[in-house]
Protein backbone atom coordinates (compact mmCIF):
# COMPACT_ATOMS: atom_id res chain seq x y z
CA UNK A 1 0.00 0.00 0.00
CA UNK A 2 1.29 3.65 -1.24
CA UNK A 3 1.89 6.32 1.51
CA UNK A 4 1.55 9.96 -0.27
CA UNK A 5 3.73 12.04 1.34
CA UNK A 6 2.06 15.42 1.74
CA UNK A 7 4.51 17.57 3.81
CA UNK A 8 7.24 17.46 5.78
CA UNK A 9 8.91 19.78 8.57
CA UNK A 10 12.29 19.13 10.63
CA UNK A 11 11.44 19.77 14.34
CA UNK A 12 13.91 18.72 17.29
CA UNK A 13 16.46 17.60 14.95
CA UNK A 14 13.68 14.76 14.12
CA UNK A 15 11.17 15.23 11.47
CA UNK A 16 7.41 15.95 11.35
CA UNK A 17 5.66 14.41 8.43
CA UNK A 18 1.67 14.12 7.36
CA UNK A 19 0.50 11.25 5.06
CA UNK A 20 -2.10 10.11 2.99
CA UNK A 21 -2.74 6.91 1.43
CA UNK A 22 -6.30 4.64 0.17
CA UNK A 23 -8.04 2.77 3.17
CA UNK A 24 -9.29 -0.75 2.34
CA UNK A 25 -11.43 -0.46 5.68
CA UNK A 26 -12.79 2.63 5.52
CA UNK A 27 -12.67 2.64 1.50
CA UNK A 28 -11.88 6.36 1.14
CA UNK A 29 -8.15 7.93 1.61
CA UNK A 30 -6.76 8.65 4.94
CA UNK A 31 -4.81 10.81 6.55
CA UNK A 32 -2.13 11.15 9.13
CA UNK A 33 0.41 12.46 10.71
CA UNK A 34 3.80 10.92 12.34
CA UNK A 35 7.09 12.70 14.26
CA UNK A 36 10.17 10.54 13.77
CA UNK A 37 12.79 10.91 16.49
CA UNK A 38 16.53 12.04 15.53
CA UNK A 39 17.75 8.71 16.36
CA UNK A 40 15.88 7.60 12.71
CA UNK A 41 16.50 10.65 10.59
CA UNK A 42 19.81 12.05 9.29
CA UNK A 43 21.15 15.33 10.71
CA UNK A 44 22.63 16.69 7.52
CA UNK A 45 19.89 15.79 5.03
CA UNK A 46 16.68 14.83 6.95
CA UNK A 47 16.83 11.21 5.54
CA UNK A 48 14.85 9.16 6.87
CA UNK A 49 16.05 5.35 7.78
CA UNK A 50 14.41 2.92 5.90
CA UNK A 51 11.36 0.50 7.21
CA UNK A 52 14.24 -2.35 7.61
CA UNK A 53 16.59 -0.72 8.96
CA UNK A 54 18.90 -1.92 12.07
CA UNK A 55 17.65 1.01 14.84
CA UNK A 56 13.85 0.97 14.96
CA UNK A 57 11.95 3.04 17.27
CA UNK A 58 8.88 3.08 19.96
CA UNK A 59 6.11 4.38 18.44
CA UNK A 60 2.82 6.36 20.24
CA UNK A 61 -0.68 6.60 18.56
CA UNK A 62 -2.04 9.73 19.55
CA UNK A 63 -5.54 9.80 19.06
CA UNK A 64 -7.84 13.00 19.22
CA UNK A 65 -11.03 14.75 20.23
CA UNK A 66 -14.43 15.93 18.65
CA UNK A 67 -13.56 18.44 15.62
CA UNK A 68 -10.19 17.15 15.21
CA UNK A 69 -7.45 16.34 12.49
CA UNK A 70 -4.34 14.57 11.90
CA UNK A 71 -3.05 18.41 12.67
CA UNK A 72 -4.22 19.03 15.80
CA UNK A 73 -1.96 17.22 18.12
CA UNK A 74 1.61 17.70 16.05
CA UNK A 75 0.57 21.51 16.10
CA UNK A 76 -1.18 21.48 19.53
CA UNK A 77 0.46 18.94 21.84
CA UNK A 78 3.81 20.44 22.02
CA UNK A 79 5.16 16.72 22.27
CA UNK A 80 7.90 16.51 19.78
CA UNK A 81 10.70 17.72 21.56
CA UNK A 82 9.72 15.48 24.18
CA UNK A 83 9.45 12.19 21.48
CA UNK A 84 12.73 13.15 20.67
CA UNK A 85 14.36 13.21 23.72
CA UNK A 86 13.28 9.55 24.24
CA UNK A 87 13.94 8.40 20.78
CA UNK A 88 9.72 8.02 20.25
CA UNK A 89 7.61 8.39 17.00
CA UNK A 90 4.51 10.02 17.21
CA UNK A 91 1.87 8.80 15.23
CA UNK A 92 -2.21 10.35 14.72
CA UNK A 93 -4.61 9.56 12.72
CA UNK A 94 -7.55 11.35 11.59
CA UNK A 95 -10.44 11.17 13.80
CA UNK A 96 -13.10 10.32 11.26
CA UNK A 97 -13.57 9.37 7.50
CA UNK A 98 -14.08 12.41 5.42
CA UNK A 99 -15.72 12.79 1.70
CA UNK A 100 -18.39 10.02 2.42
CA UNK A 101 -20.90 12.76 2.09
CA UNK A 102 -23.73 10.69 3.79
CA UNK A 103 -26.58 12.29 4.86
CA UNK A 104 -26.05 14.57 7.79
CA UNK A 105 -22.80 13.69 8.39
CA UNK A 106 -21.52 17.41 8.93
CA UNK A 107 -25.02 18.76 10.30
CA UNK A 108 -23.39 17.83 14.38
CA UNK A 109 -19.62 18.48 15.42
CA UNK A 110 -20.24 15.74 17.75
CA UNK A 111 -21.69 13.11 15.31
CA UNK A 112 -20.09 12.12 11.71
CA UNK A 113 -17.40 13.74 10.52
CA UNK A 114 -14.74 14.83 12.94
CA UNK A 115 -16.45 12.30 15.37
CA UNK A 116 -15.72 8.68 14.46
CA UNK A 117 -15.78 7.86 17.85
CA UNK A 118 -12.99 4.95 17.22
CA UNK A 119 -15.32 2.06 16.65
CA UNK A 120 -16.93 0.08 14.00
CA UNK A 121 -20.40 1.02 12.69
CA UNK A 122 -22.92 -1.52 12.25
CA UNK A 123 -25.83 0.51 11.34
CA UNK A 124 -26.19 1.73 7.61
CA UNK A 125 -25.38 4.11 6.21
CA UNK A 126 -21.93 4.84 8.51
CA UNK A 127 -21.27 0.80 9.20
CA UNK A 128 -19.52 1.43 4.80
CA UNK A 129 -16.93 3.54 5.81
CA UNK A 130 -17.23 4.67 9.83
CA UNK A 131 -14.55 1.48 11.18
CA UNK A 132 -12.10 3.71 12.48
CA UNK A 133 -11.28 0.56 15.28
CA UNK A 134 -10.51 -1.60 12.81
CA UNK A 135 -8.46 0.96 10.79
CA UNK A 136 -6.03 1.72 13.28
CA UNK A 137 -6.09 -1.77 14.96
CA UNK A 138 -5.90 -4.01 11.37
CA UNK A 139 -4.07 -1.11 8.92
CA UNK A 140 -2.71 1.91 10.31
CA UNK A 141 -0.36 0.12 12.17
CA UNK A 142 0.18 -2.76 10.04
CA UNK A 143 1.42 0.41 7.49
CA UNK A 144 3.06 2.13 9.73
CA UNK A 145 5.54 -0.75 10.88
CA UNK A 146 5.95 -2.19 7.28
CA UNK A 147 6.82 1.68 5.70
CA UNK A 148 8.61 3.21 8.61
CA UNK A 149 11.74 2.10 11.04
CA UNK A 150 8.98 2.07 14.03
CA UNK A 151 9.26 -1.50 16.07
CA UNK A 152 5.60 -2.84 16.05
CA UNK A 153 6.75 -4.81 19.29
CA UNK A 154 6.23 -1.78 21.42
CA UNK A 155 3.56 0.62 20.31
CA UNK A 156 1.88 2.52 22.73
CA UNK A 157 -1.64 4.74 22.65
CA UNK A 158 -2.91 7.85 24.13
CA UNK A 159 -5.71 10.27 22.85
CA UNK A 160 -7.64 13.22 24.32
CA UNK A 161 -10.98 13.29 25.05
CA UNK A 162 -13.18 11.53 22.54
CA UNK A 163 -9.24 10.01 21.65
CA UNK A 164 -9.19 9.40 25.12
CA UNK A 165 -11.77 7.07 24.96
CA UNK A 166 -10.26 5.09 21.56
CA UNK A 167 -6.99 5.42 23.17
CA UNK A 168 -8.69 3.20 26.80
CA UNK A 169 -10.63 0.79 24.25
CA UNK A 170 -7.93 -0.13 21.97
CA UNK A 171 -5.46 -0.58 24.74
CA UNK A 172 -7.69 -2.41 26.80
CA UNK A 173 -8.65 -4.61 23.86
CA UNK A 174 -5.51 -5.19 22.52
CA UNK A 175 -2.74 -4.82 25.18
CA UNK A 176 -0.27 -7.55 22.79
CA UNK A 177 -0.35 -4.65 20.32
CA UNK A 178 -0.81 -1.63 22.48
CA UNK A 179 1.86 -2.04 25.54
CA UNK A 180 1.15 1.19 26.81
CA UNK A 181 -1.86 3.30 28.03
CA UNK A 182 -2.95 7.31 29.04
CA UNK A 183 -5.64 9.57 28.61
CA UNK A 184 -6.10 13.13 28.60
CA UNK A 185 -9.90 14.32 29.90
CA UNK A 186 -11.33 10.75 28.37
CA UNK A 187 -14.88 10.11 27.97
CA UNK A 188 -14.66 7.26 30.61
CA UNK A 189 -17.69 5.48 30.51
CA UNK A 190 -19.65 6.56 26.93
CA UNK A 191 -22.34 4.22 27.47
CA UNK A 192 -23.47 6.75 30.64
CA UNK A 193 -22.82 10.18 29.08
CA UNK A 194 -24.77 12.00 26.40
CA UNK A 195 -22.16 12.30 23.74
CA UNK A 196 -21.45 8.52 24.08
CA UNK A 197 -25.29 7.79 23.92
CA UNK A 198 -25.75 9.80 20.67
CA UNK A 199 -22.80 8.46 19.41
CA UNK A 200 -23.77 4.91 20.37
CA UNK A 201 -27.25 4.94 19.29
CA UNK A 202 -26.77 6.07 15.82
CA UNK A 203 -23.85 3.57 15.42
CA UNK A 204 -23.77 0.35 17.08
CA UNK A 205 -28.02 1.07 17.00
CA UNK A 206 -30.02 1.07 20.39
CA UNK A 207 -29.13 -2.52 21.55
CA UNK A 208 -27.25 -1.63 24.61
CA UNK A 209 -25.78 -4.80 24.90
CA UNK A 210 -23.42 -3.93 21.65
CA UNK A 211 -22.07 -0.52 23.47
CA UNK A 212 -19.99 -2.35 26.35
CA UNK A 213 -17.21 -3.53 23.47
CA UNK A 214 -16.60 0.42 22.83
CA UNK A 215 -16.88 1.88 26.66
CA UNK A 216 -13.49 1.60 28.77
CA UNK A 217 -15.29 0.84 32.05
CA UNK A 218 -17.40 -1.82 31.07
CA UNK A 219 -14.54 -3.65 29.31
CA UNK A 220 -12.80 -3.19 32.95
CA UNK A 221 -15.59 -4.79 34.31
CA UNK A 222 -15.61 -7.62 31.79
CA UNK A 223 -12.14 -8.28 32.81
CA UNK A 224 -10.02 -6.21 30.46
CA UNK A 225 -6.46 -5.28 31.36
CA UNK A 226 -3.60 -3.17 30.26
CA UNK A 227 -0.48 -5.21 29.02
CA UNK A 228 1.30 -7.22 31.91
CA UNK A 229 -1.16 -5.20 34.16
CA UNK A 230 1.08 -1.79 33.75
CA UNK A 231 -0.29 1.49 35.21
CA UNK A 232 -2.63 3.69 33.01
CA UNK A 233 -2.07 7.14 33.52
CA UNK A 234 -5.01 9.83 33.01
CA UNK A 235 -4.84 13.59 33.73
CA UNK A 236 -8.23 15.54 34.23
CA UNK A 237 -8.33 19.51 34.64
CA UNK A 238 -10.91 19.85 36.81
CA UNK A 239 -12.24 23.56 35.73
CA UNK A 240 -12.90 21.28 32.84
CA UNK A 241 -16.65 21.95 31.80
CA UNK A 242 -17.05 18.34 30.31
CA UNK A 243 -16.65 17.72 33.64
CA UNK A 244 -18.89 18.89 35.10
CA UNK A 245 -21.61 18.10 32.83
CA UNK A 246 -21.08 14.33 33.22
CA UNK A 247 -19.55 13.83 29.86
CA UNK A 248 -16.21 12.31 31.40
CA UNK A 249 -17.26 10.41 34.24
CA UNK A 250 -13.32 9.64 35.09
CA UNK A 251 -14.79 8.43 38.51
CA UNK A 252 -16.55 5.49 37.11
CA UNK A 253 -13.63 3.98 35.40
CA UNK A 254 -11.17 4.75 38.41
CA UNK A 255 -13.74 2.95 40.56
CA UNK A 256 -13.94 -0.41 38.06
CA UNK A 257 -10.46 0.27 37.85
CA UNK A 258 -10.15 0.24 41.69
CA UNK A 259 -12.08 -2.89 41.99
CA UNK A 260 -10.63 -5.20 39.35
CA UNK A 261 -6.53 -4.50 40.50
CA UNK A 262 -6.05 -2.70 37.31
CA UNK A 263 -3.59 -0.30 38.28
CA UNK A 264 -4.48 3.24 37.93
CA UNK A 265 -3.33 6.55 38.67
CA UNK A 266 -5.82 9.78 37.65
CA UNK A 267 -4.24 13.37 38.40
CA UNK A 268 -6.89 15.95 38.69
CA UNK A 269 -5.19 19.25 37.80
CA UNK A 270 -6.75 22.38 39.92
CA UNK A 271 -7.22 25.17 37.42
CA UNK A 272 -7.19 23.55 34.01
CA UNK A 273 -9.62 23.01 31.26
CA UNK A 274 -10.39 20.28 28.12
CA UNK A 275 -7.98 22.35 25.30
CA UNK A 276 -4.40 21.67 24.85
CA UNK A 277 -3.24 24.69 26.42
CA UNK A 278 -3.92 21.49 29.62
CA UNK A 279 -2.55 19.06 27.04
CA UNK A 280 0.55 20.71 26.32
CA UNK A 281 1.41 20.98 29.77
CA UNK A 282 1.21 17.49 31.27
CA UNK A 283 2.61 15.86 27.81
CA UNK A 284 5.91 15.47 29.20
CA UNK A 285 4.69 13.26 32.13
CA UNK A 286 2.73 11.26 29.29
CA UNK A 287 5.81 10.69 27.01
CA UNK A 288 7.69 9.37 30.05
CA UNK A 289 5.15 7.73 31.58
CA UNK A 290 5.14 5.79 27.91
CA UNK A 291 8.94 5.74 27.49
CA UNK A 292 9.78 4.22 30.47
CA UNK A 293 7.41 1.19 30.03
CA UNK A 294 8.01 0.70 26.20
CA UNK A 295 12.06 0.41 27.20
CA UNK A 296 11.08 -2.67 29.26
CA UNK A 297 9.19 -4.25 26.72
CA UNK A 298 11.74 -6.71 24.87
Amino acid sequence: MTMKLISEHRAFGGIQRFYEHSSETIGLPMRFSVFLPPSVVDRHTGAVAAADATVKVPALFYLAGLTCTEETFPTKGAAQQHAARHGLALIAPDTSPRGANLPGDSDAWDFGVGAGFYLDATVAPWSAHYRMYSYIVDELTALVAAQLPVDGARFGIFGHSMGGHGALVLGLRHPALFRTISAFAPIASPSQCAWGQKAFTGYLGADRSTWAAYDATALIEQGKRSANGTPILIDQGLADKFLADGQLQPERFEAACRLAGQALTVRRQPGYDHGYYFISSYIADHIDHHAALLKAVI
